[in-house]
């Protein structure tokens, strides 16, 4: 399924990402994160995995790819499936005209529509709060690695989804066969 919006007086497309759109969805992450968005701790959790199936979006004005967003299976802890929002990125040229919103509310609308009962991110409460994203059943979980506790949200479209969740977010889902375009590098092992 397809979704048109007009931001200002051009019509942007948000659909599922395909294939062609790898090149142009990574330039603009790199634009908008930089290298450092491999050393983010959420990185860890989409590393060498796949998206969850269906739960990849682009927004395009015309054929420009001009926003990203993904989903990825997660657990909270170890009896609490979920899925990770992000990275979400829009094009500088087209920030504040509602494109990241567009793309979050079709992504959170296809993750219910295919059953899945609740979402986490790492990111600001006053910008994903507008979506019910709030730290009220998180403060038990953690990130791999460093992290804002109150910059750890979630969102819940099935009464209690979270309810008890406690540890690590760890990753599930189906791993990568073949390297994932815009993963992180891996290092290289010296010879033995």
């Amino acid at each position: 399924m397809i979704t048109t919006m007009t931001a200002a007086t051009t019509p942007v497309t948000i659909r599922p990402e395909r294939l062609r759109d790898i090149e142009a969805r990574e330039a603009l992450l790199d634009a908008a994160f930089g290298a450092a968005r491999f050393a983010k701790n959420s990185q860890r959790l989409r590393d060498g995995r796949l998206p969850a199936d269906g739960l990849s979006f682009v927004a395009c004005a015309g054929t420009r790819v001009i926003g990203t967003v993904r989903l990825w299976p997660v657990l909270c802890g170890p009896h609490h499936p979920a899925l990770l929002l992000g990275p979400m990125a829009v094009d500088a040229a087209w920030r504040g005209r509602g494109v990241g919103a567009a793309l979050i509310g079709r992504a959170l609308g296809e993750a219910r529509r295919r059953g899945h009962r609740a979402v986490v991110l790492v990111g600001d409460a006053p910008y994903y709060g507008r979506f019910g994203f709030s730290s009220d059943k998180t403060g038990a979980l953690r990130m791999p690695g460093a992290h804002e506790p109150h910059r750890l949200l979630a969102l819940t479209f099935t009464p209690g989804a979270l309810d008890g969740a406690r540890g690590a977010i760890v990753p599930a889902g189906q791993p990568a066969l073949a390297p994932v375009p815009g993963a992180a590098p891996q290092p290289r092992r010296k010879a033995a």
